[in-house]
């Protein structure tokens, strides 16, 4: 018999983040957990579904008002915007609205803040590797730091944590940052029109030191830092503890997919994949694929990001280590795994 003990509000439940959290905290018996969305879904036994716009902060309170028995928020919501600077409000929004909400009702005990390298600076260039917690900011403007800020002043009767992972690899389509599904589609239309496996970034990137970060790993994470008392009022970068460059490992991909591996070629995915929506329809009528659009299978835009980094991307993870999470994915059969899981759900031929 389940006897929960906590219930887990998971904000972006849809998302790769989100949804591995949902996955990971309906396994443990001690955690009910609820749903929160744009699109909603179909509760389950252990998982509700609540349907909201986070911008909307009366129709927020209106949404969670029946759900006074939140312990615990894990945030993963995004929106997306065209700038840096416009990222800010939404995103800060959307996290005041829900821990407004929860406070008023529940008897809230923890929130859990997803980030990433931005706080570093990651996304403007090369910045100091390996990363650590508590490296000097950048210029604003960074949602990231103004949420972390938000919590910080907001605490009082409840805590906060924050996990910073790598580039999330994990299960979600529609979703603006899965660079799985970047992977599988590019290296899948690659084997359809009879091409090697080119990578497509910036030179430097090639042999640029990167990592990334399992989901079910990440979702074990920040469990782990909200439930730990030690661990409130931190951040930790969290990893898969392994180092790679493209260069050793865009053969594992390719040889994955039956592909051999040509010179790197330079180009735009968001320009040369724009016209490939008759070659993906086509694929899924061919080969039996789940009937799902070319414009939420893949977000190419995303991949020419990653791809374009040409400078090391890594963070320091030992201080996860020294409060006591230990875990660690080896990289490359983490991307395998998700390869087949793609395949076995008929998304990929």
């Amino acid at each position: 018999m389940r006897s929960p003990q906590h219930t887990a509000l998971v904000v972006g439940a849809h998302g790769v983040i989100g949804r591995s959290l949902v996955e990971h905290l309906r396994e443990l018996d001690d955690w009910d957990v609820i749903g929160l969305s744009r699109r909603g879904g179909r509760d389950e036994p252990g998982l509700r579904h609540v349907s909201v716009d986070l911008l909307d902060p009366e129709a927020t309170r209106a949404a969670l008002r029946r759900h006074s028995e939140v312990t615990h928020i894990f945030y993963a919501a995004y929106q997306q915007r065209p700038g840096w600077a416009e990222l800010v409000a939404p995103n800060l929004a959307m996290l005041t609205n829900v821990v407004d909400a929860v406070e008023d009702v529940a008897p809230l005990r923890h929130v859990s803040l997803m980030q990433g390298y931005k706080v570093y600076g990651a996304h403007l260039g090369p910045f100091r590797t390996p990363a650590k917690e508590d490296d000097p900011g950048h210029m604003p403007p960074e949602f990231n730091v103004d949420q972390q800020r938000f919590l910080e002043q907001r605490c009082g009767t409840w805590t906060w944590s924050a996990l910073r992972p790598s580039v999330v690899c994990g299960y979600a389509l529609g979703t603006p940052m899965n660079l799985v599904t970047v992977l599988a589609v590019y290296a899948s239309m690659s084997a359809e029109l009879g091409l090697p496996l080119r990578f497509p970034g910036k030179p430097g990137a090639y042999d640029a030191l990167l990592e990334l970060t399992d989901a079910t790993l990440l979702a074990r994470a920040a469990v782990w830092a909200a439930t730990t008392p030690r661990c409130a009022g931190q951040a930790f970068n969290i990893t898969n503890g392994d180092l790679f460059r493209w260069r050793h490992l865009w053969p594992v991909i390719a040889d994955h997919f039956g592909l051999k591996v040509a010179d790197p070629l330079p180009m735009s995915l968001a320009d040369t994949m724009a016209d490939k929506e008759p070659l993906w329809n086509d694929m899924v009528a061919r080969h039996g694929l789940a009937d799902i659009s070319y414009g939420d299978v893949s977000s190419w835009a995303f991949g020419d990001a990653v791809f374009g980094w040409d400078y090391d991307v890594i963070a320091d993870g030992s201080k996860a280590r020294r409060f006591g999470f230990t875990e660690f994915v080896d990289t490359e059969a983490m991307l395998v795994r998700a390869f087949d899981y793609l395949r076995a759900r008929r998304v990929i031929p």
